[in-house]
This record gives C-alpha cells, structure tokens and sequence, in this order.
C-alpha cells in the first residue's frame, strides 16, 4: 500500500514549500508596511484618558523601502515557485534591507529620534511609542531571510526510482 503514495518516475515530485513560504512572508511583509509603526502618545492620569497620532510604515521613506522589498521578494518566491525553487533564496537580498531599514527607522531618527518626551506626573506624560506593525514587519522580515536561506540549504526532494 505503500508504494501507491510514491510518485511515479515520469512525473517526479518537487518541493516548492520553501518558495510558497517566501511568498507568503514577503506578501505579510508589504501588508506590514501599511500597519502603524510608531505614534506619539500622550496621556493624563487626571481625565483618564490619552491621545495618540499614529504613524504608518509607508507615511516614512523607511517603510515605502520596506514595501518595495517585501514586493521584490514576493517576486523572488514565484520565480521560485514557477522556476526552480532555488530562485527563492534571492530574497534574501530585499529580506536582509528589509530587517536594516526597519532597524534604521527606530535607531536613525525617521521622526522617532526628534520628539520629546516629557513626564509631569499625573498631570501629563507625551512619549514615542513602538507600534505592532515594526514588530510584524521585523517578524516578516527576519521569516523571509530565514526562509530563503532554507531554500538554498535545502535540496529539492525528488523521486528516486
């Protein structure tokens, strides 16, 4: 009964997981782009409340290369996909920039850097703030270079007769 699920010789079986994987990751990655990645919050302990004014990946340069690269590399997985799966590991490329961009929005000041926060108890408190988009997009990003290296490691499994 075994020998029913093996894949004939004519037509060998090819493993294209890998490049679906990268697909997916570089298409959540441009999806992450749109998502908020950093606002300004300000709250008071006296009304109970705050305020916060949001800003989204693609409202920064930082996050317009993200989404360009989270695009190449949804490139690379179906040349991939449709090619020989080992094309999917050139997204390591737009994954590797994706994961420095997005450092570089935190750390080189893309308006992050500039604003102040100020603590005046109960009063008022105004602070940046790191929003889950950069988290999903870093995620995104560190998936799609993880997944395009396996691409290359791994070999494609074929039929053997």
């Amino acid at each position: 009964m075994a020998d029913d699920l093996m894949p004939t010789p004519a037509r060998p079986r090819t493993s294209r997981g890998y490049a679906l994987g990268v697909v997916a990751a570089g298409a959540l990655l441009v999806f992450c782009a749109v998502l908020p990645w950093a606002a300004l919050q300000a709250t008071s302990g006296l009304i109970g409340g705050g305020l916060a004014s949001d800003v989204r990946g693609i409202d920064d340069t930082f996050g317009v290369y993200t989404l360009i690269a989270g695009l190449v590399a949804v490139g690379c997985g179906l040349a991939g996909m449709f090619s020989h799966p080992r094309l999917a590991a050139l997204a390591v490329v737009p994954g590797g920039v994706a994961v420095l961009v997005l450092v570089m929005f935190v750390t080189d000041g893309s308006g992050l850097q500039d604003r102040v926060s100020i603590d005046l108890g109960e009063l008022l408190s105004i602070e940046p703030v790191i929003r889950f988009g950069w988290f999903a997009a870093l995620g995104c990003a560190v998936a799609l270079v993880f997944l395009s290296i396996l691409a290359l490691l791994r070999p494609p499994v074929t039929a053997q007769s």
